[in-house]
């Protein structure tokens, strides 16, 4: 490659979705039992006070969580197709600036070396404002299932009369152990699911 070129590397431009799962975790104040309690009777009425919901498995089979890694992915899939297509024009621009230099004056060459280097920096913030958008959309996608999710929790631990509702992950592992009969992640997943279904059918209307 002529020298005048030499610092123009070839990028790969692409674009990465991160995944995460939304931890449903309330924040609830301290349960005093009554001075008189009997320890021995209101064990078990604690144990049925604190339950959990499995986070992976909301992520995995909520809907709503479905639907939002869907959209994600289309629109990081079109930003890396956009992303390319420019990167590869890009790289025919260079490879034919090389084969054209040795017929170039000192001033072609100054001109083409600053039309390439700006273009490689429109390029870069091409793919900059791409990750951030994506970034973005993803922050807001998650807050709004996360509110959901929060907001069911909220009004099914009044319903049932739980004080805690904790959240349980494998791949996040807070809780070391959590009885499996204490697990409302079903219940909670087929209500969540029934809702998001209801919305859906409305808002196709």
């Amino acid at each position: 490659m002529n020298k005048f070129l030499s610092h123009f590397t070839k990028t790969t431009f692409g674009i990465a979705v991160i995944a995460g799962a939304v931890a449903c975790n309330q924040n609830p104040g301290s349960i005093h039992a009554p001075a008189n309690a009997d320890s021995t009777k209101t064990a078990p009425v604690q144990k049925e006070k604190i339950v959990y919901v499995n986070s992976d498995t909301l992520s995995e089979q909520y809907g709503y969580f479905k639907d939002i890694r869907a959209r994600l992915e289309d629109k990081a899939k079109k930003a890396q197709s956009n992303l390319q297509a420019k990167g590869q024009a890009f790289q025919r621009e260079i490879a034919e600036a090389e084969k054209n230099a040795a017929t170039m004056s000192a001033a072609e060459r100054q001109a083409t070396e600053e039309r390439l280097a700006r273009k490689q920096q429109e390029l870069a913030q091409l793919n900059q404002n791409a990750s951030n958008s994506l970034a973005q959309d993803e922050a807001t996608e998650f807050n709004a299932v996360y509110t959901t999710i929060t907001e069911y929790l909220k009004k099914h631990a009044e319903e049932k009369g739980y004080r805690f509702v904790l959240t349980y992950s494998q791949t996040n592992p807070a809780v070391l152990y959590a009885d499996p009969e204490l697990d409302i992640t079903k219940e909670v997943l087929d209500a969540l699911n029934k809702e998001y279904s209801a919305k859906k059918t409305t808002e196709k209307r």
